[in-house]
């Protein structure tokens, strides 16, 4: 059967990427709306694309007031900036927020409407030139067709969709990865580990996500404490971001499975950063379906050198298990007690958790057939 397989139009990689990418951008238009936050303005990041636009004579307008993950309200007022100063493209600088709401104001600018009104369609009218320059390792936003916009009327996280949402170009450049703090770096970096994972684990896996889902959660494995424990590792940080995009592309051919299903609801409701509730899911979720996929996780364990050829798929397996476990504790992963989670609260809500997750379709791409009564009691076992 054939498959689709999507990438950006165009990715830069390595030191030295955003001025490579100069005459690029310039193609793009005549006026940028560069979205960011305030932390990256802070930081001297900001700057660096100020001044790669300036180089070029291309005008440019900064919309920071992306706070947290992105919400209906923010990509409304994003949009607005764009249409008043005649903006005719768009550039994301930061995490997975910023890449995602400047897909969702390109949709908007183009298709018109309100956000909420894309909840289960497939956005299909092309966007204006969308260039994603992410500042840490870890939500692959800048290679997926995907963004997830949170409803603040709804209180849920929607998944929005659809191939115009791919960025033209994504630059990745590890120079702005160098600013991200230890637990950022550990976040970020074990959300990507979640995509390569679940691409690799996925009902929708294909020969090419496999390729780029094995690379990824080597690298990972390899190098995220690394850049964890020594934040100016420049190695580190250049084998991440090459990670981070690897699962992206992984993840965005095959899709994400049960972990990010089970993710989205408690940040909606607990307003949990992505990367770190997936991280707090991953040994309860795994531990479910590993044995929907004995030969899927025991081959991803001899990938990292935590089985042998010699071992079964299911001893591999739960080694494997055992290794994911070690690592989000090396990174010093909370519970959601730790973190200051209301355990009554969360309990209140975990009937409403496991449907939006179910409805979210992400549970079923386990190997594993999924209930919503599993998912409740996954939720249940967090504590």
């Amino acid at each position: 059967m054939g498959r689709d397989f999507i990438v950006p139009g165009q990715m830069i990689t390595g030191s030295g990427a955003l001025t490579m990418a100069e005459e690029i951008l310039r193609g793009f238009g005549k006026k940028a709306l560069i979205i960011t936050d305030k932390v990256m303005i802070q930081l001297g990041n900001a700057a660096h694309v100020e001044e790669a636009l300036k180089n070029q004579g291309i005008e440019y307008v900064i919309y920071s007031e992306i706070v947290g993950e992105p919400t209906d309200k923010m990509i409304e007022n994003g949009l607005s900036m764009y249409l008043k100063e005649k903006c005719d493209f768009l550039i994301a600088l930061g995490g997975g927020s910023p890449i995602d709401s400047m897909k969702a104001i390109g949709a908007l600018a183009t298709n018109g409407g309100k956000i909420a009104d894309y909840m289960g369609k497939v956005i299909k009218v092309p966007t204006p030139p969308m260039a994603a320059i992410p500042t840490t390792a870890g939500t692959g936003s800048e290679a997926t067709q995907f963004t997830i916009i949170t409803d603040t009327k709804k209180d849920i996280k929607m998944l929005l969709k659809g191939q115009v949402l791919m960025p033209a170009l994504a630059i990745i450049d590890p120079q702005f990865t160098m600013t991200a703090p230890p637990k950022i770096t550990a976040a970020t970096g074990l959300d990507a580990l979640t995509h390569a994972i679940e691409a690799f684990t996925s009902r929708k896996a294909q020969p090419l996500s496999d390729t780029f889902a094995l690379s990824a959660v080597k690298r990972i494995f390899a190098y995220l404490p690394a850049a964890f424990r020594e934040g100016t590792d420049l190695t580190a940080r250049e084998q991440m971001s090459i990670a981070s995009l690897e699962a992206g592309i992984a993840f965005n051919n095959a899709s994400v499975t049960i972990v990010h299903g089970m993710s989205r609801p408690i940040g909606a409701l607990f307003h949990i950063a992505h990367g770190l509730s997936n991280a707090m899911l991953l040994k309860e979720c795994l531990g479910f379906v590993l044995d929907g996929a004995y030969d899927r996780f025991g081959e991803l364990g001899r990938a990292v050198g935590v089985a042998t050829d010699l071992d079964s798929d299911e001893a591999a397996s739960w080694n494997f298990l055992k290794a994911v476990e070690t690592i989000c504790r090396e990174l010093a992963t909370p519970s959601f007690e730790e973190y200051g989670i209301n355990k009554q609260e969360f309990m209140s809500v975990v009937e409403k958790m496991a449907l939006d997750a179910m409805d979210s379709g992400s549970p079923q791409n386990s190997r594993k057939e999924v209930s919503k009564e599993d998912l409740e009691q996954i939720y249940r076992n967090l504590w």
